[in-house]
C-alpha cells in the first residue's frame, strides 16, 4: 500500500511504501490522474518503482526529482524500459541523472544550440548496444514534443544506459571512450593510415583495447603468452602495440602486462592487412 507524497502530473506520483516507509517515485499511464495528497494506493502491477533514497552522480535522487520536468522522467524511463528489455536487470537509480541530461539537451536544442561530441563514433563501436537503445530518443521525442535528436546526443545517452548496466559512472565509461579513441590514433599516426571505422576488425580492434583496458582495472592477467611469435611475424604491429600499451597504462594509471602486447598486435596486423582498408 502506497500514500501519495506529491502528484507529479497524470502518469507519475511521488509516494510512501507504507511498510518500508521509504519513498518512491512510481510511472506509469494514469497512476497520477485524480489523486490527492495523503490518499492510499496500490499500486498498478504495469508501474515502474524508482527508489528516492540514492545518490547519483549528479546529486541526491530526491533532490533531482524536484528540479526535473516530470515528462522527463517519463521518457528517461522509456530509455530505461527498452534497456531492460535488452540487457535484463539494470540499475534504476540512472534515472533521475537520465532524465537531467534528457531536459538539458532538449534545451539546448530549443534554443538552436548544437552539441558536437567527437567521440560519437567511438561510443557507438564500444557500446553499440546501449547505443541502440538510447536510439529510442529519437522517436520518443519526435512523438512527444516534436523535437529531432542527433547522434551526437545519443552518443552522451548511451554513456548513461551503459552506466546502468555496469555499475559504472557515466565520467569513466566517457574515459575509457577516450583513452581508446586515443590508443586508435596512435595506431593511425604510427602506421601513416586511416583506419576504416565501419570495419568489422575496426570494431575487433576497438572491443579488445576496451575490455585489456577492463582487465587491468580488475587486476586480471592473460594466460597465454605469445609475444615470442607475434614480434618475429609481426614487428612493426608489436611495435606500435608496445607504444599504445605504455599510452594506456598511463592514462588508467596501471601498466598492461608483457602478454597484453602480442595480442593487441595480431588486432593491429587484422586491421591492415584484411584487404577491407584503403
Amino acid at each position: 500500500m502506497y500514500r501519495v507524497s506529491k502528484v507529479l502530473n497524470n502518469n507519475g506520483v511521488i509516494a510512501i511504501e507504507m511498510e518500508e516507509n521509504q519513498e518512491y517515485v512510481l510511472l506509469g499511464k494514469g497512476i497520477g490522474f485524480g489523486k490527492k495528497v495523503s490518499q492510499r494506493f496500490e499500486a498498478p502491477s504495469d508501474c515502474t518503482r524508482y527508489s528516492l533514497k540514492n545518490d547519483t552522480e549528479r546529486g541526491s535522487a530526491a533532490s533531482l526529482v524536484k528540479s526535473v520536468d516530470p515528462v522527463f522522467l517519463e521518457i528517461a524511463n522509456e530509455v530505461l524500459k527498452e534497456a531492460e528489455h535488452t540487457f535484463g536487470n539494470i540499475d534504476k537509480r540512472i534515472l533521475f541523472p537520465l532524465a537531467d541530461h534528457i531536459s538539458f539537451a532538449v534545451a539546448r536544442m530549443k534554443n538552436g544550440e548544437q552539441i558536437s561530441n567527437p567521440l560519437t563514433g567511438d561510443i557507438h563501436a564500444l557500446f553499440y548496444k546501449e547505443f541502440q537503445v538510447a536510439s529510442v530518443l529519437k522517436k520518443v521525442l519526435s512523438d512527444r514534443m516534436q523535437i529531432e535528436i542527433g547522434d551526437d546526443e545519443i552518443g552522451y545517452v548511451a554513456l548513461h544506459v551503459h552506466s546502468a548496466i555496469e555499475d559504472e559512472k557515466v565520467s569513466v565509461a566517457m574515459q575509457m571512450a577516450r583513452t581508446v579513441r586515443e590508443c586508435v590514433s596512435i595506431i593511425e599516426t604510427e602506421t601513416g593510415k586511416k583506419i576504416d571505422v565501419m570495419t568489422l576488425d575496426y570494431n575487433r580492434l576497438m572491443n579488445h583495447v576496451k575490455y585489456m583496458a577492463a582487465r587491468l582495472l580488475r587486476g586480471e592477467e592473460l594466460k597465454v603468452n605469445i609475444n615470442d611469435y607475434i614480434e618475429i611475424k609481426f614487428p612493426k604491429a608489436f611495435a606500435i602495440a608496445t607504444t599504445v600499451c605504455d599510452h594506456l597504462g598511463e592514462n588508467i594509471g596501471v601498466q598492461p602486462g608483457e602478454r597484453e602486447i602480442g595480442y593487441l598486435a595480431m588486432h593491429i596486423e587484422r586491421v591492415y592487412n584484411s584487404g577491407e582498408n584503403n
